[in-house]
C-alpha cells in the first residue's frame, strides 16, 4: 500500500516516523513541513492509496483528483476538515480516534483560567516593561465556571476543577440524553441554556466541535450577556468565536479578558488582536503536549494497521 503523510507535525516527529517506516518502508513524507492545499496537495498525493492526514482539507475535489486513495487515517481529533459524505461516495474508509489529547487541552484551559483570574499574565508582561503593577486578581476557588461542550475535554476540565470547589454550569447539545444527565448528576454539575450560563459564569470555557451549529456560537450578542468581570477561554476551534467581535469586546472591556489557542485563520495575522493586553494568545498548542502528540500519532498508525 502506498502511504502518503501530509501532516507537518507528524513528519517532524522522529519517534512516529521511526514507527511508521517499520510498517510502510516506502512512505512518502512531508519532510519540508509544507502547508499543502489545492493543486499542491493533489500533486503531493499523486498515486497515494492511503493518506495519513492532519489538518489538510479532505473534500470531493481532492478525492476526485486522487482516485487511488481508499483509506484515510486522521492524525489529531478535530474532524471538521474531512467531508465524510465525499469519502463515502468515493468508497474511502476514514479511521480516527477521539479523546487522545483531551488531557493536554484541558490542562491548557485550566492554566489559562488560573493565569487570567490571578492576573499573572498581565502583570508579568508589565513587569518586563519595568512596570511594578501589584494587582493579584481573584481566586478561582468557589467561582462559577461555565463549560460549553461536555465531551472528552469538557469532562477532563470538570475533573481538574474539583479541588477549586467551583460551581460548574454546563451546556451541550447532548444535555437531554440519559447518559449525559447521569454524568451531570454523578459529578455534580448543573445543565442550563446558553444565555443563563453566560450571564452567571465568572469563567466560560469552550470545548465544542466546529459545525454549522457552533460557528459563531459566541459573537457580540453572547459577549454582551457575560459579566464585565468574566473571562472567556477558547481551546476548541477558532470560528466558534467571532474573532472581530471578541477583539472589540476586549478593547472596550466588555469582558475582563480572554485566552485563545485557536483562530478563524491560522496562523493568525491580526497583530492588533494578538497584542491586546487582556488577551492570552497561544499558537494552537493545546493538543500538542509531547504525550498527546505521540498518542495522536499512534492512533493514526493504528488506523492504518
Amino acid at each position: 500500500m502506498k502511504l502518503v503523510i501530509t501532516s507537518p507535525s507528524f513528519c517532524k516527529h522522529p519517534v512516529l516516523i521511526s514507527e511508521i517506516k517499520k510498517l510502510f518502508p516506502g512512505v512518502k513524507l512531508n519532510s519540508e513541513g509544507l502547508k499543502l492545499a489545492g493543486q499542491d496537495l493533489i500533486d503531493f498525493l499523486k498515486d497515494a492509496e492511503a493518506w495519513l492526514v492532519g489538518t489538510e482539507k479532505v473534500d470531493k475535489k481532492i478525492l476526485e483528483a486522487c482516485p487511488k486513495i481508499k483509506l484515510i487515517s486522521k492524525y489529531g481529533v478535530g474532524l471538521d476538515n474531512i467531508d465524510f459524505e465525499a469519502c463515502e461516495s468515493h468508497g474511502v474508509t476514514v479511521k480516527y480516534v477521539q479523546g487522545v489529547n483531551a488531557q493536554s487541552v484541558a490542562e491548557l484551559a485550566l492554566g489559562n483560567i488560573l493565569a487570567l483570574t490571578h492576573n499573572s499574565y498581565i502583570t508579568a508582561n508589565l513587569l518586563k516593561q519595568g512596570i511594578w503593577h501589584k494587582h493579584g486578581g481573584i481566586e478561582l476557588y468557589g467561582k462559577t465556571v461555565g463549560i460549553i461542550g461536555v465531551g472528552n475535554i469538557g469532562k477532563k476540565l470538570i475533573n481538574l476543577l474539583k479541588p477549586f470547589d467551583c460551581k460548574i454550569l454546563v451546556n451541550d447539545i447532548l444535555d437531554k440524553t440519559q447518559e449525559q444527565k447521569e454524568f451531570y448528576k454523578k459529578i455534580g454539575v448543573e445543565s442550563c441554556d446558553l444565555k443563563s450560563l453566560l450571564i452567571h459564569s465568572d469563567i466560560v470555557s469552550l470545548h465544542v466541535s466546529l459545525t454549522k451549529q457552533t460557528q459563531n456560537l459566541i459573537s457580540q450578542k453572547e459577549l454582551s450577556w457575560m459579566k464585565k468581570t468574566s473571562f472567556l477561554i477558547n481551546t476548541s476551534r477558532g470560528p466558534v468565536v467571532n474573532q472581530e467581535d471578541l477583539k472589540q469586546a476586549l478593547k472596550i472591556n466588555l469582558i475582563a479578558g480572554a485566552a485563545v489557542d485557536v483562530y478563524e485563520q491560522e496562523p493568525c495575522e491580526d497583530l492588533e488582536f494578538l497584542a491586546l493586553p487582556n488577551l492570552i494568545a497561544t499558537p494552537h498548542i493545546g493538543g500538542n503536549a509531547i504525550e498527546a502528540v505521540e498518542a495522536m500519532g499512534r492512533g493514526a498508525i493504528e488506523g492504518l494497521k
